[in-house]
């Protein structure tokens, strides 16, 4: 049975990756700031094929926590790579969740 599953999951990634729905979570320490977060946004934005998701425009950027997330669609290793070493030079950056659509 399990052995049935691994392909199954491998070819979600690859429907995913085929369909360009593919993103780049930033998690940040508990508390940071949405400026913070916002400067993180822009100094990473220069990253080729990682490309900033629009701010979100029905509530102002001050009154909840804003996640970063970067559209990879078309990102190479390479351009996933000088994503992760951008975000590394925060230390308010603690990680970085790559996605598709459901969450795979």
């Amino acid at each position: 049975m399990l052995a049935a599953l691994v392909p199954a999951v491998a070819g979600c990634a690859t429907f995913d990756r085929t369909f360009g729905k593919q993103e780049a979570v930033v998690q940040f320490q508990s508390q940071t700031p949405n400026s913070v977060r916002l400067k993180v946004r822009a100094a990473c934005s220069h990253v080729p094929q990682a490309v900033p998701e629009r701010l979100p425009a029905n509530q102002p950027a001050s009154n909840t926590a804003y996640d970063v997330r970067y559209r990879v669609d078309h990102a190479s290793d390479g351009d996933l790579a000088k994503l992760q070493q951008c975000l590394q030079r925060f230390p308010s950056v603690v990680g970085i969740e790559f996605t598709g659509p459901a969450g795979s």
